[in-house]
Parts: structure tokens; C-alpha cells; sequence
């Protein structure tokens, strides 16, 4: 028979993202409504094995939805790899009498919480925030689309300055093994170019199509390049490769986005979804599920094994590849 969940604790682990916040809330005043304890752990993992662990109640989360970050903090635990770190924070769950583990991060963040509930048998659920938006069995993770307006609204004003001055600007965005925020925030912002992971387009064809775009009268551009891009060459040594190679009247400029793209208070979409994802993950764990992953398909919540979750995510870009060659002429 499965125990019956009367205390459920909630952390956030890895890279931070919009929304988080609003998860949290979800999953704190999700438990308020089924009468069940909640409790958060401060650090990720890290804190869990060292005990930062605190009740909370439907007030503690208030005015936080709006907030982008954590709360509860995040942190990347080496310890917790370990057999020894693991089995401090199961004693650590045993000794504040918490019954399951709700997990807010990606796919490094649910390898953990899969370790310790294969080799504890404690019941764990995930919640994907990553704004790579590179977890599979689910359509979008929370904060990806804020991260995409956030670049959205870089690029825009990136582009008034290579307009104003005939330069081109080679912008790269967060995305290691995903070209999403890339190839999304790319079409959105007009980009003329976009390099992601699952496409090597190489660098030839990079200067070739801006011979092109110069030759039909465009005088500044921009390409959104992924961190994941496949070239070969960083952006800055990228960068250097077309100044030295394209032989058109552009200043070839870099510009990293970087952590600007974590940042910021969540979009509607994200506060939503995180909310939805919230109230899924306690009501998995009161039906008594473990070691799945609450995430969202066509609109509706859906419940997918932790196994799936981590496998990679096959990315369909094709549609938007084609989109993207056609409105950049």
C-alpha cells in the first residue's frame, strides 16, 4: 500500500529561471488547499544535505509570483553526486518527517531527484524551469518564454545601432544543446542569420549569405548564433572570420547576451504555466506517482516517466528553418 503524503518539500536546483517563483507559489498554496504540509529546502540539493529545510505556508509565498529567480535559491551540488551526499539528504527528508520531493530545475536537477528515489525509494516529482526549453515530454519548460522576449527586446535594440551605422552584429544566446531561443528570438527579431546546434550550416554558407543580403541592398545585419553552434569557432573568433573574409563595408561587431537572459519578472505565459505545472506536480504525488515529470503538451497537462524526461529531445526545426530562410531575403 502507498504511504499516504502528509509533508511535501519543494526545491530548485541548477540554472534559475523566470517562473520558479511562481512554481513554488503553485506548489505551496497547492498543498494549503489539500491540507498537507509543505516544506522548502534553500540551495537546491546543496541545502537539502545540510539541512535547510523550513515550513511554509500559503503567506510565506505571497508577492512572489511576479519575481524572476528563486526564492529558495540554487545552487550545483558536487556532493550530492556522491553515494555519501545522497544518503545526508534522504536522512535529512527522514528526520523532517517529509513524505516526497517536488524537484524545479532540468535535466541535471531530475537525474538527481531519479538517483535518490531509485535508491531510496522516495517519491519524487519534477517541474521542467530551464529557459533552454530542452526537456523532453514537454512542449515548453518554465522561463523559456521570457528568456525569448528578453532576447527579443536586446535584439531590437542591437539592430537600431547596426542600422545607424552599417555594422553587423554576430549575437550569441544561451542554448548548449538546444537552438530554440536562437531560432525563435531569431525569426521574432527579423535576424538575417541564425546558427543552432542541430543545424551545421557552416561558415561558407554564413558568408555567402551575406554576400547575398549585401548585393540586394541590405546595409547592416544581425545573426543570432546559439552557444551550442556547431561552426567550430567561438563567437569572437567567428566574428574575426568574417571581418577577414567578407570583403563588403561592414563593421563586424560581437555581442554575448549571457545570464541578461535568466533575468527578469516572469512572462504571463511563464506565471501560468508555472502555476499549472505546480498544482500538477502535488496532485501526482497525492495520487500517489513518483519518479515522473509534470509537463505541458497541446495545452493540457501532462505526466511523463523521469526516464523520458531525460532522454534527448529529438528538435523539429525544419518548419521554422524553412520560415527563417524565406522572411530573411
Amino acid at each position: 500500500m502507498t504511504k499516504k503524503v502528509k509533508n511535501i518539500a519543494v526545491l530548485t536546483s541548477g540554472g534559475d529561471a523566470p517562473g520558479m517563483n511562481a512554481a513554488i507559489r503553485a506548489v505551496v498554496r497547492a498543498c494549503s488547499y489539500y491540507k498537507v504540509n509543505c516544506f522548502g529546502i534553500y540551495k537546491g540539493y546543496e541545502g537539502l544535505i545540510h539541512n535547510e529545510i523550513e515550513e511554509l505556508n500559503a503567506r510565506s509565498v505571497r508577492n512572489i509570483i511576479n519575481k524572476g529567480g528563486t526564492f529558495l535559491k540554487s545552487a550545483r551540488s558536487k556532493e550530492f553526486r556522491t553515494e555519501e551526499g545522497r544518503k545526508k539528504a534522504f536522512d535529512n527528508l527522514v528526520k523532517n518527517n517529509i513524505d516526497a520531493l517536488i524537484v524545479i530545475g532540468g535535466d541535471g536537477s531530475f537525474t538527481g531527484a531519479l538517483k535518490l528515489s531509485e535508491e531510496y525509494g522516495f517519491p519524487v516529482v519534477g517541474i521542467p524551469g530551464t529557459i533552454d526549453n530542452d526537456i523532453n515530454g514537454t512542449d515548453y519548460t518554465i522561463g523559456y518564454d521570457t528568456a525569448l522576449n528578453t532576447v527579443v527586446e536586446a535584439i531590437d535594440k542591437i539592430r537600431d545601432t547596426a542600422s545607424s551605422h552599417n555594422r553587423l552584429f554576430l549575437i550569441e544566446v544561451m542554448g548548449r544543446d538546444a537552438g530554440d531561443i536562437a531560432l525563435n528570438s531569431g525569426i521574432g527579431a527579423g535576424a538575417e542569420e541564425i546558427l543552432i546546434p542541430e543545424e551545421d550550416m557552416g561558415v561558407d554558407r554564413l558568408i555567402e549569405s551575406l554576400r547575398k543580403s549585401k548585393k540586394t541592398g541590405k546595409t547592416s545585419s544581425i545573426i543570432v548564433i546559439a552557444e551550442g553552434d556547431k561552426s567550430g569557432k567561438n563567437i569572437f573568433e567567428l566574428g574575426e572570420y568574417v571581418e577577414e573574409n567578407l570583403e563588403e563595408d561592414y563593421e563586424v561587431r560581437v555581442s554575448v547576451l549571457g545570464h541578461i537572459q535568466r533575468g527578469g519578472s516572469p512572462s504571463c505565459y511563464d506565471r501560468v504555466l508555472a502555476s499549472k505545472l505546480g498544482v500538477g506536480a502535488v496532485e501526482a504525488l497525492l495520487e500517489g506517482k513518483s519518479e515522473v515529470m509534470v509537463g505541458i503538451v497541446h495545452k493540457t497537462v501532462t505526466i511523463v516517466p523521469l526516464t523520458t524526461a531525460l532522454e534527448k529531445r529529438i528538435h523539429k526545426h525544419d518548419q521554422l528553418i524553412k520560415v527563417a530562410d524565406i522572411t530573411s531575403v
